[in-house]
């Protein structure tokens, strides 16, 4: 919504294959958004949908391609592997793909975040990092630790489940909520 909003031409990718409600979600908020996908089969390799959703995103000229892939634990060896072979696949559907490796941390799970978000920078380079659930409770002190330990930035805080509910992070505002 935000990038079709300031002109841009998108198209997403549902990559996460193997959970049965992903694609269907995913559908449901690309007709909200009036956005084109493009899916895997289920239980089918997220590579091949990577490089499909690539090379229909050039084919359709679309300015910008997002990929939705699985969630994973850190900690699970096999599914931090599937995420290196995604992101190696990116690259070779399109020469200096992917553009930006953006992790979405659930901010209610406090000192963990940044555990996830050292694993997921050290397996394939993070170059940002959205906080859902800011909504919440949650105060997302990890976004201190991953700022200043790994130098990722935090870009977007989820402030809900609308829209319009995913926005820029706002460094001052987070700050003043903290204190």
């Amino acid at each position: 919504h935000m990038f079709q909003s300031s002109g841009q031409s998108v198209l997403l990718v549902a990559a996460d294959t193997y959970r049965a409600a992903a694609l269907d979600q995913l559908k449901i908020w690309a007709e909200r958004v009036n956005v084109p996908l493009v899916s895997g089969q289920p239980g089918g390799d997220p590579g091949a949908a990577v490089f499909d959703g690539i090379q229909s995103g050039l084919s359709r000229k679309k300015d910008l391609v997002i990929i939705d892939t699985a969630g994973r634990l850190h900690t699970r060896y096999n599914l931090m592997e599937e995420i290196k072979k995604i992101h190696r696949v990116s690259g070779k559907s399109l020469p200096g793909a992917p553009h930006a490796t953006w992790l979405v941390l659930d901010a209610t799970t406090g000192q963990n975040a940044f555990q996830q978000a050292k694993a997921f920078q050290a397996a394939i380079g993070v170059s940002g990092v959205i906080l859902a659930k800011l909504d919440s409770s949650a105060k997302g002190g990890m976004a201190f630790a991953i700022k200043d330990q790994l130098n990722v930035p935090i870009l977007f805080a989820g402030l809900g489940e609308g829209v319009e509910d995913l926005e820029p992070f706002n460094r001052e505002s987070f700050v003043d909520g903290i204190i």
